[in-house]
């Protein structure tokens, strides 16, 4: 039966004044009976605008009609012959600037909300099904994809459906890149990545860990042990900062270099061995979705305190809107309209404080983004022992530094020609954050998609 509702069913979620000391998940996913309901909102346009809005092009109509059914595998199945990382996607994949900011039903009323669909979808697969999965036929082509993140595993689960031997070589000891480096564990459960890694694996992907391409091989190297073609998706793992007084203190963190302790080496854990100093007031810079990130993972780890330093509005904050409201609803303070000028010694070499300026919105920049003024006579102390800067990331140099004639923008960002991602070498292809810059997760595998497909069509005309 139809749900004309105008609003979504609501996700259920841990109760913020618990939630904000755990590391478990945050949203606990639909049940079977809630699903089907909001299935049923779903108009299953002949358009389909939907799918426009998706980067890796789900038929998301089609997938949602098998859940009205109760036909949960079929459903799996449909979103699987486009994504690698269903369960990933339906957590940290922006829909509502994407596929649910075409859907029709919200014109008049919410979306339909396809990405909680499609994480109901994948979680059901994930504990149900028991079939082995299968093995593509080989096709007797070798590629090596560079970088086990989002846009890596996607191009390489893409190439592996279609037959070609796969070779995955990734720097640090753990496969998935920022999905396991970056997304905190109650936003995106590491046995969750790990599930989709297996499936991978399953299908004749090798991963090799601690691998790092550029100073153990290179990429020339890589085409002389018979590798036919080679996939960049080594992200923007290198931090920028602000370049002000104090920024070496200790108490200083990159938002790259939090983050990876907290996630990938458990520093909430107690006896990890890469801890985390425990702070009263943690000053996070920044407003992306990292920043939260880093804001809601120190209110975690004990900090009393937790403040947002943005030099724009809110309304201006990258961050989607969701995370901004879990933020607040754990108890973080927003400074907006603030800017940092220097970080303030306690006289014993650890941060003492935050020097700021307030700031006011002028002409827009070159992004389309107004450009914060600094405010003549506002400068304040934040009181603060421990600052992360969260103000964005840059493609590491090392692959360029070590391919000959591959070329790269003034930012390092690596040159593709067109969307399949060929880059200046013949045989090279690239995407993802290593092409542009600090994006989305599924902006990565959507390039890591098309540059499967470009590899195949280039391979194949060989």
């Amino acid at each position: 039966m139809a749900n004309m509702s105008l609003k979504k069913n609501e996700m259920p979620v841990q109760d913020p004044s618990v939630r904000r000391r755990n590391f478990e998940e945050v949203a606990l996913g639909y049940t079977p009976e809630q699903a089907v309901d909001e299935a049923n909102r779903c108009l299953n346009c002949k358009n389909k605008p939907c799918v426009g809005g998706c980067p890796v092009a789900i038929d998301i109509p089609a997938f949602i009609a098998k859940i009205k059914e109760q036909d949960f595998e079929g459903a799996y199945q449909i979103i699987h012959k486009s994504s690698s990382l269903p369960a990933v996607c339906g957590r940290v994949c922006p829909q509502e600037t994407q596929c649910e900011s075409k859907c029709v039903r919200g014109i008049k009323g919410e979306p339909v909300a396809i990405g909680r669909l499609e994480r109901f979808v994948a979680d059901w697969h994930m504990a149900h099904n028991k079939e082995e999965v299968k093995v593509p036929k080989q096709n007797g082509h070798r590629v090596a994809v560079i970088g086990a993140g989002p846009a890596g595993l996607t191009c390489a689960g893409d190439l592996a459906k279609r037959g070609y031997k796969v070779s995955v070589f990734e720097a640090l000891h753990t496969a998935g890149g920022v999905l396991v480096y970056g997304i905190p564990q109650f936003r995106l459960p590491k046995e969750i990545v790990g599930k989709e890694i297996d499936n991978l694996k399953a299908m004749g992907v090798d991963i090799e860990t601690n691998m790092v391409i550029g100073r153990i091989e290179s990429i020339d190297e890589l085409f002389d042990q018979g590798f036919e073609a080679v996939f960049i998706g080594t992200g923007a793992g290198l931090p920028r900062f602000m370049n002000i007084p104090g920024e070496n203190l200790k108490g200083v963190y990159s938002a790259n270099e939090f983050l990876t302790r907290v996630n990938l080496m458990k520093a909430y854990k107690e006896g990890s061995d890469t801890p985390i100093q425990h702070s009263r007031h943690v000053a996070v810079v920044g407003g992306g979705n990292v920043a939260m990130d880093a804001a809601r993972c120190a209110m975690r780890l004990g900090a009393e305190k937790v403040s947002i330093v943005y030099r724009r509005s809110e309304k201006e904050m990258p961050a989607r809107l969701e995370e901004v409201e879990h933020a607040k609803e754990e108890g973080i303070d927003f400074h907006v309209l603030t800017n940092p000028v220097e970080i303030v010694n306690d006289g014993n070499g650890f941060v003492g404080g935050m020097k700021c300026v307030k700031m006011e919105l002028g002409e827009p920049d070159e992004s389309g983004r107004r450009s914060p003024v600094v405010v003549e006579g506002s400068e304040f102390i934040l009181d603060c022992d421990c600052v992360v800067m969260s103000i964005g990331t840059s493609p590491n140099p090392l692959i360029k530094n070590t391919t000959k004639n591959l070329e790269v923008n003034r930012r390092g960002c690596i040159v593709t020609q067109d969307d399949s991602g060929l880059t200046s070498r013949e045989g090279v292809y690239a995407g993802g954050d290593a092409v542009t810059g600090a994006a989305t997760v599924i902006l990565a595998m959507g390039a890591g998609k098309s540059a499967a497909q470009a590899i195949d069509e280039y391979l194949q005309g060989k």
